[in-house]
């Protein structure tokens, strides 16, 4: 245990997610060697980022906009959306330039442990968004994991019944890992061989 302030910033550090209490250990000590001026412009950084981000309008996606620069591009297909979890699995899509659709940031996945449920998710906002008949294609691309698994099941039997095409990405993303860390080429190919769950059938 170090004395006072040092000790909380150690502990503060400590609940960010990945970082253990060595870890937390060693940003302390750099943040304390660092130039004075560089460690006031990281805490204005992070004073901004809280105060002027939020989340898109449309998609639920992290921006500084009413709309994030997905949403408000007239370019993309209004047609399909891709469902994720988090705005960092928008990104990951993203950088593999096979996707030309909009996004649907859920906040997270059903984790019954967690005490998240459907309730605690953007899934009435989705709903909401399928209601004008635009969207013909839903892409499911939940983290490949118990929890994600878990989501993608709710979902594919909450918009079947819709008349819209479900469809749930490849295989060949790691069971158990996270959708931010694929590699664009394997995320690529998920998207390419996607398989549809549910069949479009014509709306009444």
């Amino acid at each position: 245990m170090y004395d006072g302030v040092i000790q909380d910033l150690i502990d503060e550090l400590g609940q960010l997610p990945g970082i253990g209490p060595k870890s937390a250990q060693r940003i302390a000590f750099h943040l304390l060697d660092a130039d004075p001026e560089d460690v006031r412009r990281f805490a204005a950084t992070l004073l901004e980022v809280k105060a002027k981000v939020h989340f898109c309008s449309t998609c639920g996606n992290v921006t500084v906009d009413t709309e994030c620069r997905v949403c408000a591009d007239p370019r993309r297909d209004l047609s399909v959306i891709c469902v994720v979890e988090e705005s960092k699995d928008v990104v990951a899509i993203e950088r593999t330039r096979e996707f030309r659709g909009r996004y649907h940031v859920l906040g997270g996945a059903i984790s019954p442990i967690a005490g998240i449920g459907p309730d605690q998710l953007r899934i009435k906002e989705l709903l909401q968004r399928l209601q004008d008949g635009v969207v013909t294609e839903v892409i499911i691309a939940t983290d490949p994991n118990l929890e994600g698994e878990a989501t993608a099941t709710y979902l594919i039997r909450m918009l079947t019944p819709l008349g819209l095409r479900v469809s749930k990405l490849a295989s060949g993303l790691p069971v158990g890992g996270d959708l931010e860390y694929a590699d664009e080429l394997t995320l690529g190919r998920a998207f390419e061989g996607r398989t549809t769950i549910g069949n479009a059938i014509t709306r009444a």
